[in-house]
């Protein structure tokens, strides 16, 4: 988590489909919210990409596809959970809303269902980066 309020907040982008990843960078853009910093994105690909990235540090918030293959994106987020010390919050996108009850299992935070409604995914992803950054904590 970077230490000024001014300073980018960093999203991992997981999925193995470059136009889901597209789409989620487009649909969150790179202003969430007026009282949230500026967005950067990193993008991976595979599991070892998105697992080397967490042990930098830096990662405020994760956007894991659930369709993702050979790995999913609930398994990414239940393993980060498991390996990485205080994990970021992660939005699992998920094929079907009927779907969300696995994210309790994959410890996800939030889900947005496929196809990716903007709004949705932007608002969802603001919450989950205001709960990280303490901003408009009770």
């Amino acid at each position: 988590m970077q230490s000024t309020a001014t300073a980018p907040v960093i999203v991992l982008v997981y999925s193995d489909d470059a136009n889901t990843r597209e789409q989620v960078r487009l649909a969150a853009g790179r202003r969430l919210a007026a009282d949230l910093p500026p967005v950067e994105y990193v993008e991976c690909a595979t599991l070892p990409a998105v697992m080397e990235e967490l042990a930098k540090g830096g990662i405020d918030a994760c956007v894991l596809d659930g369709e993702a293959t050979p790995a999913g994106g609930m398994g990414v987020a239940r393993q980060m959970k498991d390996e990485i010390f205080q994990a970021p919050p992660v939005l699992l996108l998920i094929g079907r809303p009927q779907d969300a009850w696995l994210a309790t299992w994959s410890r996800a935070e939030a889900t947005v269902a496929h196809p990716i409604d903007p709004v949705a995914l932007a608002d969802a992803l603001a919450g989950l980066l205001r709960g990280r950054r303490g901003v408009n904590a009770a």
